[in-house]
């Protein structure tokens, strides 16, 4: 939260989270000394984990906020509201309609604001990483291990030939390495994630200006990973 912001606390600060499953990051901002957090998802399992997870902080509703809405909506994404950090880490890729989420989600950017955002960059070999994710959504569920299993094999094959890391040490280690999930429920996370759509640094750069947004700071991944970026909304 610290480095995607570039801020050391968030005091002062009023924060919208788009597609805050767990409600994390929301924690983060709340930890982070935001004046107010709103959580926004539309997975009700989602609003169930943040709304809990709210409680074991004894969070006030009135400083955390935690609602249920589509960033598609656009008269739902208006009512919320605008906010002085706008953050949506990893989602936006999934909704079917990448640039209207994201057009969706800058509105929401009170002038003077930040939009902090993480979208998959583009893969070495888009197509066939389609291919795969479709092939994965469309086998019964009975065949999906078996797919999972030979991609598994190809992404351990690279770490032993490349990163020359000792393979079992690698599954073990993968949650503490990699947002905390193992390393079997990442392979199974990344082949299901379907919608998915990819864009480059210079996509969100022209995408953006037209709105108000200037690019304040961007952290390139690798292929396939996610960008990182902060806009700010001068206009």
């Amino acid at each position: 939260m610290r480095r995607l912001t570039g801020l050391d606390s968030l005091a002062g600060e009023t924060f919208i989270d788009i597609g805050c499953g767990s409600g994390l990051f929301s924690l983060g901002a709340f930890r982070l000394g935001a004046d107010t957090v709103t959580s926004l998802d539309i997975d009700p399992n989602s609003i169930a984990c943040a709304l809990t997870l709210r409680s074991r902080v004894n969070a006030e509703a009135e400083r955390w906020r935690v609602l249920k809405a589509s960033v598609l909506e656009h008269d739902a994404m208006q009512s919320v509201g605008q906010a002085s950090i706008v953050y949506s880490w990893g989602v936006l890729h999934h909704t079917g309609d990448l640039w209207r989420a994201v057009r969706n989600t800058m509105e929401l950017v009170a002038p003077g604001g930040m939009l902090c955002l993480a979208l998959y960059n583009h893969p070495q070999n888009e197509e066939m990483h389609m291919k795969l994710k479709r092939a994965y959504n469309r086998l019964p569920r009975p065949a999906r291990p078996m797919l999972a299993s030979a991609y598994a094999a190809a992404r351990l094959r690279t770490v032993v030939m490349e990163q020359k890391r000792n393979p079992i040490q690698y599954i073990r280690n993968y949650g503490e390495e990699s947002r905390g999930m193992s390393f079997w429920r990442d392979v199974e996370d990344w082949l299901g994630g379907l919608p998915c759509e990819f864009a480059s640094e210079t996509d969100v750069e022209s995408f953006a200006r037209p709105y108000g947004f200037v690019m304040e700071d961007l952290l390139v991944a690798p292929p396939g990973a996610n960008n990182e970026y902060r806009l700010r909304r001068v206009s």
